[in-house]
């Protein structure tokens, strides 16, 4: 006998972990599938992918510079008359400019990068959330029913006692109040399912009437770290502090820019010449083109004001990166601190509205068995009812409460 009880709780527990794995598992494919439908992910996608771009057109040369001459009037020289010329002629920036400049544009774009990776982050919490809620309003309208089945035995049982004339009509109105106000708060859960239903499905990108799986209990989750050392996390690993190291990273090459800049540029290039042959000349080299190569030139930035002003100014913007991110770090401890909170609250809670309803539950039933017998005190039943019913669906808040903060958490550091 004892070893068919605990076999039947061993498959119940196995039951119980296989629908958890599966609606966690279902919760998992969810988030898959936002991060490949949602629309607004693609763009942010899109614009880290065009910033990337930008890195090819920064460090390439200048395009080279040809130009063509035709001599209306033939110079004439020794060799003969020239008939027209051709130059070629390409610009070099200084040494490490190139490069300077394809590390700012690399920085910047890794800092579009983050936000992308931040926006995804952000967009699993909302799923997640949503998901939960789903759950919770799933969960509020069976609840709600069950305590609108209860309220009818209510009803019947006072019904009996009026025509035993043990009770007053005042019992069976009671329970008419009481039933309208449940029907009413049914039809409101009822509306808001539906509407998390579709923003659920909106963040999908698929079909807004399609169907949640849910599970039948909801998990607990837990923080992956304690307090402090979720703070360090949050620190090493958010995607708006990596995304303002990058633009730190660009504004520091940018100065570099701004200081090349300021550095002689140099050209070489190439002339040629074509010459006719000058019919009274005996010279060897009567009719020969002339080529010269190479051509040296230096562009010398001689007015100064400018390249200061562009050496000042990335200064300032990495100074105002800097205090940005100083500034970010103290929101992300005041939020780290307050979700930690409301994971703890949230813990607390769901110890203490499943006790609560386990004893409201027990108290109910003494008092529905009393007020069957003889007691007249129908108006106490009906407070316990109440009581139960807001224990169960605080119950199931506090399991919300708990997900969501852990889900908030994962969040800030960038899950």
């Amino acid at each position: 006998m004892n070893l068919k009880i605990y076999t039947i709780i061993f498959i119940s527990l196995l039951l119980l972990v296989s629908t958890t794995s599966f609606s966690q598992s279902n919760l998992e494919s969810y988030l898959k599938t936002a991060a490949k439908n949602n629309s607004e992910l693609k763009a942010t996608f899109s614009e880290y992918m065009a910033a990337m771009e930008k890195v090819p057109q920064v460090g390439a040369l200048p395009d080279p510079q040809v130009a063509f001459g035709y001599f209306i009037e033939p110079v004439e020289t020794r060799v003969g008359p020239q008939k027209w010329k051709f130059n070629l002629a390409q610009n070099f920036p200084w040494f490490g400019l190139l490069e300077a400049k394809e590390n700012v544009a690399t920085e910047m774009a890794n800092a579009k990068f983050e936000k992308f990776e931040n926006a995804k982050s952000n967009l699993f919490f909302e799923v997640k959330t949503a998901f939960y809620n789903y759950y919770f309003m799933d969960k509020a309208i069976k609840i709600t029913k069950e305590n609108m089945d209860i309220l009818q035995v209510f009803k019947r049982l006072s019904l009996v006692k009026i025509e035993a004339g043990k009770a007053s009509i005042v019992d069976e109105l009671r329970v008419e109040l009481e039933l309208n106000d449940l029907e009413n708060q049914l039809a409101l859960f009822v509306d808001t399912k539906n509407t998390i239903q579709t923003k659920f499905n909106n963040l999908l990108a698929r079909e807004v009437s399609k169907n949640i799986m849910i599970p039948d209990t909801l998990w607990q989750d837990e923080l992956p770290f304690d307090k402090l050392n979720m703070l360090d996390e949050i620190y090493a690993e958010n995607h708006q502090l990596k995304s303002l190291d990058h633009k730190l990273n660009a504004f520091v090459n940018q100065e570099v820019v701004a200081k090349k800049e300021g550095l002689p540029k140099f050209n070489i290039g190439l002339n040629y010449t074509v010459v006719d042959k000058n019919p009274s000349s005996t010279a060897i080299d009567n009719g020969k083109d002339a080529f010269l190569f190479p051509s040296v030139g230096i562009k010398i930035p001689v007015f100064r004001k400018k390249y200061k002003a562009l050496i000042k100014e990335a200064k300032l913007l990495q100074e105002a990166v800097t205090n940005k991110k100083e500034d970010k770090k103290n929101v992300l401890s005041s939020i780290n601190t307050a979700a930690y909170k409301d994971f703890s609250d949230g813990d607390r809670r769901i110890a203490l509205n499943k006790k609560q309803a386990q004893i409201a539950k027990k108290v109910l039933d003494v008092l529905i068995t009393s007020y069957s017998t003889n007691a007249t005190n129908f108006e106490e039943v009906l407070r316990m009812e109440r009581q139960l019913l807001k224990y169960e669906l605080a119950y199931q808040q506090a399991l919300i409460d708990k997900n969501a903060a852990v889900a908030f958490m994962h969040y800030l550091i960038g899950k």
